[in-house]
């Protein structure tokens, strides 16, 4: 899809495209639409030291990447990132914007990664929970430290330590987000909880929630006093109730991709659960629009460059990833793409590109606002189906 503005500035997040085609879960494709694809490659489990390709990174200057659209700085404007890097280190990059949702893509290489086959591409961008299933059925290779020694100096702090690769062995965060809640003061007053979004009557039928699972179950898993961290089946329960209650009465208009940013800005709805990187783009043409930290706090979630098994250039991939955690071209990027940078000193490179994102909290949040952040829990197999479907059944995915 195209990206950009009538004031120049990105005008269609990434994290909208996830679900922005009819709201339905796993990304407009259904549960059975995609046949259940993470339990049905027979001997999936694969060893990412045994299953992996002769290096030819030394004698073929070139890196085949899949990432989500609209997710670097275009090729179109002067100096962009992606020509600086070929200039520097001579690689050739085929970039390719395919990924439109995690299990969409998934359902792409499931079979040939599961059998330990190549799937033509040096590096792949996936979403946490999606990069954590990836990585625990070992079908990422590991990366080589002293090839990315950018990634362990400069990886922001609240970004290491992940439970599913506690040193960044496999992955390092191309982009970060929040999620949290947006409204338009020349609307309504100031909105504070998640609580209010479910329960306030004034904001009745001109509220929305986002459909990506992990986020809304997030909110509500908080509001029946459970960490979306580490909760339990009943407390679950619990949440996925509150959450229907809500929607039988008419609270919640609707479960939305980031088509939301439209009605908002228009005032057809007061406020929303939303992604930090739409609601900046919002704010260059519309001031009214707010972010807000709710009570409950922050969804925070990246995604991450990986180097799938098989994959014949990956100290290339690691050329690409250490640059890209050079504060200075994590800087240029971060001036397009708007979403928190995961690179420490990008902030005070900003000054040189535009000043007026350096203090900017949706992009360099400070440790107040991080410290108000959780994850989403690793779910299992049995778990995945049963609350992908409770969700399904009440968001209308």
């Amino acid at each position: 899809m195209p990206r950009g503005s009538a004031s120049g500035r990105p005008g269609l997040s990434r994290r909208g495209l996830l679900k922005g085609a009819g709201g339905l879960a796993f990304g407009g494709l259904s549960i059975a639409a995609l046949d259940l694809p993470f339990f049905d490659v027979p001997g999936a489990q694969q060893d990412p030291l045994t299953c992996r390709a002769r290096d030819v990174s030394a004698s073929e200057r070139e890196l085949v990447i899949s990432n989500w659209p609209g997710y670097i700085d275009p090729r179109r404007q002067k100096g962009n990132t992606r020509d600086e890097f070929e200039a520097q280190t001579g690689i050739t990059v085929k970039y390719t914007d395919d990924i439109n949702a995690n299990t969409e893509f998934y359902a792409k290489v499931k079979n040939q990664l599961g059998t330990c086959q190549p799937i033509g591409r040096d590096m792949i961008v996936l979403t946490d929970w999606m990069a954590a299933r990836m990585i625990g059925l070992g079908w990422i290779q590991p990366l080589d430290p002293a090839k990315v020694p950018n990634v362990h100096q400069n990886l922001l702090q609240a970004l290491r330590g992940r439970a599913w690769d506690k040193t960044a062995k496999y992955h390092a965060p191309w982009q970060t987000g929040f999620t949290g809640i947006a409204y338009n003061a020349a609307k309504t007053g100031e909105i504070k909880s998640f609580g209010e979004l479910l329960d306030n009557p004034d904001l009745k039928g001109r509220v929305t929630l986002l459909n990506e699972m992990r986020d809304t179950m997030g909110f509500l898993l908080k509001l029946v006093g459970a960490e979306p961290q580490n909760f339990t089946a009943d407390q679950w329960a619990n949440a996925i109730d509150r959450l229907r209650g809500s929607v039988s009465n008419g609270q919640i208009r609707a479960f939305t991709g980031n088509d939301y940013t439209q009605d908002l800005a228009a005032g057809n709805l007061l406020a929303c659960e939303a992604w930090s990187g739409d609601v900046i783009q919002l704010q260059f043409d519309n001031p009214d629009i707010k972010f807000v930290t709710p009570e409950e706090g922050l969804a925070i979630w990246s995604d991450n460059m990986m180097v799938p098994n098989l994959a014949t250039h990956e100290a290339n991939a690691e050329e690409w990833i250490n640059f890209y955690y050079d504060p200075v071209n994590a800087a240029k990027l971060a001036a397009w793409v708007n979403y928190i940078c995961p690179v420490e000193g990008a902030q005070q490179e900003m000054e040189k590109i535009d000043a007026s994102l350096v203090d900017n909290k949706l992009i360099f949040p400070d440790e107040d606002m991080l410290s108000k952040t959780w994850d989403f829990m690793a779910l299992d197999d049995r778990q995945q189906i049963q609350y992908e479907g409770e969700w399904s059944d009440v968001s209308g995915g």
